[in-house]
């Protein structure tokens, strides 16, 4: 297979002899336009039968063919099977020659552009699928519809969200009931009830200690050295 570009190395070489002396102001690269045209003729015949043989891995060295063996390759099947050279496209300018060569495939025909630098050396190779006035704006028609069902999506989810914020009060209403109530029911059993039990304790002995405190208080007041002739019968804390 690398005597297929083995044709074009030496294709390459035969216009660039030709070439020599011309200037790139001129717009005259020293080749006709036959010559143009058969040169990319041997192009897209050698890059078809490359892909039809599957050997592309064997040009991943180089990027152009590279390039161009992947854009074939993946336009071919939309394309087809290449069935015929139809038409050429040459224009030389001032920064190199652009050859356009139409191809007739089994399923649609294609685009091949081929450009060349200055100095006759390949720089891009692409090939396009030509589609027909219906099948565009078909694709158009389902994109549109892509594009419109994606914002309406995205519009009815913010509507949920938004209608959703209505919720949120209630639940957090829901879960500090839950945690007020859980606060105020009184422990029954387990660790919780002996460590209500000791509180309740401490209060009974604070109250002991400060009834002996007032009645020795009113023993002191009265001159009394004793403290048995009073009783406190209740003590009320004020609030």
């Amino acid at each position: 297979m690398k005597k297929l570009f083995l044709v074009f190395g030496m294709i390459t070489c035969m216009l660039g002899l030709t070439a020599c002396g011309q200037t790139a102001a001129s717009v005259d690269y020293g080749v006709t336009e036959e010559q143009v045209i058969q040169y990319a003729d041997t192009i897209v015949s050698t890059v078809d039968q490359i892909v039809a043989d599957g050997a592309t891995a064997q040009y991943a060295e180089d990027e152009v063919i590279s390039a161009a063996l992947a854009s074939y390759e993946s336009a071919q099947p939309e394309m087809g099977d290449l069935t015929d050279i139809k038409d050429h496209e040459v224009t030389m300018g001032h920064d190199g020659i652009t050859i356009i060569v139409t191809v007739a495939g089994s399923i649609r025909d294609a685009k091949v552009e081929i450009l060349m630098d200055q100095d006759l050396m390949l720089t891009s190779i692409t090939t396009n699928v030509e589609y027909s006035f219906g099948e565009i704006m078909k694709k158009a028609g389902l994109n549109t519809l892509m594009g419109m069902g994606t914002v309406f999506a995205v519009l009815i989810l913010i509507i949920f969200v938004i209608s959703s914020f209505s919720y949120i009060p209630k639940i957090q209403a829901m879960f500090s009931k839950k945690e007020e109530t859980a606060k105020q029911a009184a422990p029954t059993t387990g660790p919780d009830k002996a460590i209500a039990q000791i509180i309740e304790n401490e209060e009974e002995n604070d109250d002991t200690e400060l009834v002996a405190a007032i009645a020795a208080a009113i023993a002191a007041y009265e001159g009394s050295g004793s403290t048995d002739g009073y009783v406190v019968r209740s003590i009320r804390r004020r609030r």
